[in-house]
């Protein structure tokens, strides 16, 4: 058994960051939170050129872990675009056994037609302005991949994460391509996948936050030394590696077992999607606390994280019905 990734993974890990690095830096991502977009195509471009798209495909040879770790790069970088739901739309696509929806599955592997998430009971979706496809179902229900066009109805709000603007959207009439019916095993099984991918992207987005507060801890002085000296501020920075590393292997455990299709699978996609998600709200907070008054200014950038951390909580479902729902699946 492996405790640790391969060497594959690492490079994939490396791949993601490095393209990340040369096409969304902190410039770009101010630039693109000021405009009126929802969605950045170069970045998007020089992501679906490593084929990210099709991670989930059968035919890739990878898995929900090698997904993860994708996505825990681009909630690291706080990436705009709808990755998760890219994937995750192309692997239901493959799937299934609508030949009319399987005619966009090229398409949508080269991430040339965009798919968006709108699964669950929410109307806010990222990217629904950009997207040419929305993912949508509830997990007892039918999942269906609906086209962008007339019957979509599109309306723009304030959006909190200013990395992964939302809008409101509901469909009435719109062109659907049913993917799975109500009852399929595959619509629980999207679900889950989408839960540790979101809690995949919290991972990333905590780790940026420890990693930013050590870094200004090493730079910012008062009286003369640095304040990582200060002995509050040295517990308040071990706390959050010690909220952060140990849900790395939940995490890492979560899509191996989806993977597998152990029993605990979706117990395991719950607990980690709620516990991810609230060490990411902890971590985002402590982060500003740690930086004092520039981590509450938009020029400093904290505050992207700070906002995705939450958009992520309540993303599915907020952590107290995920627990709910692992209680259940246990039994309790």
């Amino acid at each position: 058994m492996r405790f640790h990734l391969s060497e594959e993974q690492v490079a994939i890990q490396d791949a993601v960051r490095g393209t990340l690095a040369d096409h969304w830096s902190m410039d770009h991502l101010h630039k693109f939170a000021d405009s009126e977009s929802d969605f950045d195509q170069p970045s998007w471009d020089a992501l679906m050129a490593l084929g990210l798209a099709g991670i989930l495909s059968p035919d890739s040879g990878m898995g929900l872990l090698d997904a993860a770790l994708v996505c825990e790069v681009a909630g690291e970088a706080a990436a705009a675009g709808p990755l998760i739901g890219q994937m995750l739309a192309v692997a239901a696509v493959a799937r299934s056994s609508n030949d009319v929806a399987k005619a966009h599955l090229d398409a949508l592997v080269e991430g040339a037609s965009i798919a968006t998430l709108a699964l669950g009971d929410s109307a806010y979706v990222a990217c629904a302005n950009t997207a040419h496809f929305f993912l949508t179902g509830t997990r007892d229900g039918a999942i269906s991949l609906v086209e962008a066009g007339d019957g979509v109805t599109i309306e723009a709000v304030r959006s909190t994460d200013r990395s992964r603007p939302v809008s409101k959207v509901t469909f009435d009439g719109a062109k659907v391509h049913e993917l799975f019916a109500a009852g399929d095993p595959m619509a629980p099984k999207l679900f889950d996948a989408a839960l540790v991918l979101i809690a995949a992207d919290a991972l990333g987005g905590a780790q940026k936050c420890t990693d930013m507060s050590v870094e200004y801890a090493k730079d910012r002085e008062q009286f003369g030394q640095p304040v990582g000296q200060f002995q509050a501020l040295k517990h308040q920075l071990a706390q959050m590696a010690l909220d952060v590393e140990p849900a790395r292997a939940q995490l890492w455990y979560a899509a191996y077992a989806h993977d597998a299709e152990l029993d605990d699978a979706p117990r395991a996609a719950a607990m980690t999607k709620a516990h991810l998600c609230d060490v990411y709200v902890r971590s985002a907070r402590s982060a500003v606390a740690a930086h004092g008054g520039i981590g509450y200014t938009w020029e400093f950038g904290l505050n992207y994280w700070f906002r995705r951390a939450a958009f992520d909580r309540a993303w599915l479902g907020s952590p107290s019905v995920h627990r709910a729902r692992a209680a259940d699946l246990a039994g309790w």
